[in-house]
């Protein structure tokens, strides 16, 4: 007899992750794979985190901590926010998660039912659609484009919303899968239109600290009923630490703390001490943005010359996400084809936006120079001249 598997399960794959496994069986037959699929820093994580981690387990007892976090580690994120946004806010709307993934879950979980709509950008991160699938939610598509420099705003919600009422949006920016940021008025009038019309906003903050040009404004600056999710896996170089963090209203406190005690107990308690070295790391982390900054700068450069002009603004975060509509109408087939002859893996489209990815691709510049120079070498000779 074999068991079927639930309805809830029946999600879309994280095409990312497919790609990094097929590239993971190329690198096995022994071809030499240039990585801008997955957006993974190269880099460590800076030597004090690792130092940290390393003392903690030299003395031995490694436990449970209070299902909220570390109260230290609480401290130093509420810290964090007052020298960066200059936003002030007690420790105690803070809870460490495990990873930013956690966060989404409890966030959900905390705010809507099964049959609850909920609006995302589109193109837009993947793993939002399909958690909020796996827990009966309506996901609620914005499809972006350039009029809006392809990021949502307050008029789209309200749009939206007026056509059937919305339970909560959730947004990212820098985003993934371009980089392309939201203004702070933009962000403020989402702000405004969400408690207006009692619609849960939900601001993924991740990419924060990887901006090129202007940095990135929070969304607690414009509301203290906004629910921020970040993580210490982007600009602190931590993704296989699995610690991140959400900040909520007051009142939604206690309702995550259940659900983490359930869910997971606690975060790892060597993620959150070595978390909490990460702040004091800025020098070491600034370096590794230079890098990240040079591979965008080299890309913008070369990518037209390949014959891939048309990309979403890449303000924040470490992709370019480009129109290959020229090319093919078939994204997946594309960038298999580009793994297989050429051995430059990236991410298709579709994973992004169902309905017009299959024209898109992503590109990681989260890698060396020497990655990217790699990769543009290799796409020169394999992409067809025009």
């Amino acid at each position: 007899m074999t068991l079927s598997s639930s309805r809830r399960s029946a999600i879309e794959p994280f095409l990312a992750m497919d790609i990094l496994r097929m590239a993971t069986d190329c690198e096995k037959a022994g071809d030499h794979i240039v990585h801008l699929e997955v957006g993974e820093p190269a880099a460590a994580a800076p030597m004090p985190v690792r130092e940290a981690a390393i003392e903690a387990l030299r003395l031995g007892r490694i436990g449970y901590t209070e299902s909220l976090g570390r109260l230290s580690l609480r401290e130093r994120i509420a810290q964090h926010y007052r020298q960066t946004y200059h936003v002030t806010l007690p420790p105690e709307r803070i809870i460490v998660t495990t990873g930013s993934s956690a966060g989404f879950i409890f966030s959900f979980l905390a705010l809507f039912d099964a049959g609850a709509r909920v609006a995302i950008a589109a193109p837009g991160y993947p793993a939002y659609r399909n958690i909020l699938e796996a827990l009966g939610i309506e996901v609620v598509p914005l499809e972006t484009n350039a009029s809006s420099r392809y990021c949502v705003t307050a008029q789209m919600i309200e749009h939206a919303h007026a056509q059937q009422a919305l339970s909560g949006v959730l947004l990212m920016s820098p985003a993934n899968p371009s980089g392309t940021m939201t203004s702070p008025d933009e962000l403020k009038a989402i702000c405004d239109s969400c408690k207006r019309l009692n619609i849960a906003f939900i601001s993924d903050e991740i990419y924060h600290g990887l901006t090129y040009e202007q940095p990135a404004q929070t969304a607690l600056a414009f509301s203290d009923d906004a629910i921020v999710v970040n993580s210490f896996s982007k600009y602190y170089c931590m993704t296989g630490w699995r610690i991140g963090w959400l900040i909520v209203p007051t009142h939604l406190v206690r309702v995550i703390e259940r659900l983490q005690q359930s869910f997971a107990i606690s975060v790892p308690f060597l993620s959150q001490i070595a978390a909490e070295k990460a702040f004091d790391c800025y020098e070491e982390l600034e370096a590794v943005k230079a890098t990240y900054a040079k591979n965008r700068a080299l890309l913008l450069n070369e990518l037209p010359s390949l014959g891939i002009a048309d990309f979403h603004p890449v303000d924040g975060a470490f992709y370019v996400y480009a129109d290959i509509g020229h090319l093919t109408n078939d994204a997946v087939d594309f960038c298999q084809r580009m793994l297989r002859e050429a051995g430059v893996a990236t991410t298709p489209g579709v994973d992004f936006d169902r309905a017009r990815g299959n024209r898109a691709m992503r590109l990681s510049f989260a890698g060396s120079y020497d990655d990217i120079t790699e990769a543009i070498t290799r796409m020169r000779l394999w992409l067809p001249h025009k």
